[in-house]
């Protein structure tokens, strides 16, 4: 494991999520490695491929596009590869029981995402710090869960 940064993945299919993830992500004091993906099959085939890099951190969105984020988590949680990355279920807007259901799925943090730009990246700049602090002290993640907003 590498400690120097973070490997994160944002997951979405509306580009105004994905520009404000990269521009938060890239002020953040943490260096983090982003990738992209648009929709959940190519996420799945990304994560499945034995030799790609599994991220330390998953921000899916709950409707992402061709494969929900619900589906995914799914299949995530079932492969051990998987287990270790933290995966962060986001919507416009969700009620606590879909939160619980997505608890039990696999995610460890969920959040409605804001309208607003400045509480989306105090959010995302939660998220990442409490991870990095995960990452770089060996902190056990499996009992890891957050709900934020």
């Amino acid at each position: 494991m590498n400690k120097e940064y973070l490997n994160v993945i944002v997951a979405d299919h509306e580009e105004g999520n994905v520009v404000y993830f990269k521009d938060i992500l890239k002020d953040l004091k943490i260096d983090i490695k982003v990738q992209m993906f648009w929709n959940g099959e190519d996420l799945m085939k990304y994560l499945n491929t034995e030799n790609n890099i599994v991220p330390e951190v998953l921000f899916i969105a709950h409707n992402l596009a061709k494969k929900s984020g619900l589906e995914c988590l799914e299949e995530i949680k079932s492969d051990i590869r998987l287990n270790n990355m933290v995966n962060v279920v986001y919507s416009d807007r969700f009620s606590d029981q879909e939160a619980d259901e997505l608890f039990v799925k696999g995610a460890n943090v969920c959040f409605n995402r804001p309208a607003e730009y400045k509480a989306l990246k105090k959010i995302i700049t939660e998220v990442i710090t409490i991870n990095w602090q995960y990452h770089t002290s060996g902190l056990n993640k499996d009992n890891f869960i957050m709900k934020v907003g």
